[in-house]
């Protein structure tokens, strides 16, 4: 098959050869027809096969040859993403692909300065991508009009729930034209999306060219469990031992983000970020150094998650697992893309046991296990399946307790004889502490008591990745409740019920 056969125009077919696109995948093979012919789409399939050009091509195409021209602050085709970077990954597939067209496009996100945006809209966009909070800005400015909208995509709808802006989705399928062709895309399909495609797709066609929430068979995937404490210098070990040169490193935090690069900078690496709090402009020029090669290493969160479309990336690794599992998915799919190999390496430490059993759950495939030598966890993370559940040691039986001996019965052979007169007498301080000593069912003085839970003990650090709190109590704190307790009372007068001094006591004599 070829994109000829799918009646895509000359102009088209011409910027696809000079992109040296020779045949669609599959996903491109079925969405193709059914957008060019005005259908709802709803397409699942696996990151890297090609799903922007899906819904690209046949879009520009019906630009071409339906409709009126766009009037001023108005858009013919709205495309809703979730993230910066995917915003400008959509854009640039729609210039590369419509290149010698007579569109105009536009990438609308926050982050940046509004006011070009603004003056960009003044003359109308065909193509307008744009970050849900963004675009309602424009709205209420008026600087961008709906009535005249043709087609919206929802590119990755499901990361667009999981950021929040479900409020903000609501609003704009509120203010868009009833009549319009609404396409929705993605690699992962949770319930939320489902039921939200439900209430705005009318009659749509369903494309599946893959399980739902499946990862790319030609990722190798594996685990390998260590204590939290010591993932820096795990990752550190691994990327020295097996001569790691190109990787794209997920952490959990900003912090992480900041603490992992230092630690490669000093180590020799050329090492770039990207996380939520550095500015735009610095965002896109660190993916532009990792895709030239200036740097060995792209430290990032989630932001990184999607619209990352890197040529030839051969390694993605997780030192902290995602919070949602479908973000494992979208991670690991930044390799293996266009039909290539990859691997994707994480590194799980036992508090994030539930999020491995979530990840498995979710792609349907146990993970297979390694151990580092010199970086075994010393806090067991505990086995998983594909249920989603933990699967938990069996507890070892508790021995029977031994029946003490009711007052006045004869006690077993083998155990002393009480001393007489021994009831009601307190033990002396020697014997009370031999009874609380460690390992008599007492706890040592001074110290907390601690829960059996694997998952808080991962260690103690001065590293973002050791951050579990010290055991103890906490510092009493003041309050102002009232207390039932009486005043203390002047000295020399002895409160009622206490025992007066005997006679002849220090201090001279009593009087008689």
């Amino acid at each position: 098959m070829s994109f000829a056969s799918l009646g895509l125009i000359d102009p088209l077919l011409r910027n696809l050869q000079d992109l040296n696109y020779q045949t669609p995948t599959p996903v491109q093979a079925k969405a193709i027809p059914a957008v060019l012919n005005g259908k709802d789409v709803t397409a699942a399939a696996q990151t890297g096969t090609g799903k922007t050009a899906g819904f690209a091509l046949p879009l520009l195409q019906r630009l071409v040859q339906h409709g009126p021209a766009v009037s001023s602050n108005r858009a013919r085709v709205l495309v809703l993403v979730p993230t910066r970077e995917l915003a400008e990954q959509v854009l640039q597939s729609f210039i590369e692909y419509g290149k010698g067209l007579d569109l105009r496009f536009l990438a609308a996100y926050g982050g940046v300065s509004i006011n070009p945006q603004m003056m960009k809209l003044r003359k109308g966009v065909d193509v307008l991508v744009a970050t849900p909070g963004r675009l309602l800005d424009l709205n209420r400015q008026n600087a961008v009009q709906f009535d005249q909208v043709q087609t919206l995509v929802l590119d990755e709808a499901d990361r667009m729930l999981d950021l929040g802006f479900a409020r903000e989705l609501n609003a704009v399928f509120a203010a868009l034209p009833m009549q319009r062709q609404t396409l929705l895309f993605s690699a992962t399909f949770t319930d939320d999306i489902r039921t939200m495609a439900a209430g705005i797709l009318r009659s749509p066609v369903n494309i599946s060219v893959s399980p739902p929430n499946t990862t790319v068979s030609k990722i190798k995937q594996w685990v390998v469990t260590v204590d939290k404490k010591n993932k820096p210098d795990l990752f550190m070990h691994l990327v020295a031992q097996n001569n790691w040169e190109h990787a794209l490193v997920f952490v959990k935090t900003r912090n992480g983000v900041d603490y992992l690069a230092t630690v490669l900078n000093d180590a020799g690496y050329a090492v770039d970020t990207i996380h939520g709090d550095k500015p735009q402009p610095a965002r896109l020029r660190a993916l532009e150094r990792f895709k030239s090669g200036e740097v060995n290493m792209l430290v990032a969160t989630d932001v990184a998650a999607r619209g990352l479309d890197i040529d030839d990336l051969p390694l993605v690794i997780n030192v902290d697992l995602p919070i949602v599992a479908q973000d494992y998915v979208h991670r690991i799919g930044r390799t293996g893309r266009a039909g290539a190999s990859g691997v994707a390496v994480s590194l799980v430490c036992a508090d994030e046991a539930p999020l491995l059993a979530a990840i498995e759950a979710l792609i349907q495939k146990t993970l297979p296990r390694e151990e580092e030598p010199g970086f075994e966890a010393e806090h067991r993370v505990p086995q998983t399946s594909t249920t989603g559940e933990l699967i938990k040691k069996p507890k070892k039986p508790k021995k029977p307790k031994v029946p003490q001996a009711a007052p006045g019965v004869k006690q077993a052979s083998g155990q002393k004889p009480r001393p007489q007169g021994a009831e009601g007498k307190r033990k002396p301080a020697a014997q009370s502490q031999r009874a609380a000593a460690p390992g008599k069912g007492a706890q040592p003085s001074g110290t907390a008591l601690t829960g059996a839970n694997p998952f808080s003990t991962c260690g103690f650090g001065t590293n973002p990745f050791s951050t579990q709190k010290p055991r103890g109590k906490p510092a009493s704190k003041p309050t102002n409740k009232p207390t039932n307790k009486p005043a203390s009372k002047p000295a020399g007068k002895p409160a009622a019920g206490s025992r007066k001094p005997a006679a002849g006591s220090a201090g001279g004599r009593g009087k008689r």
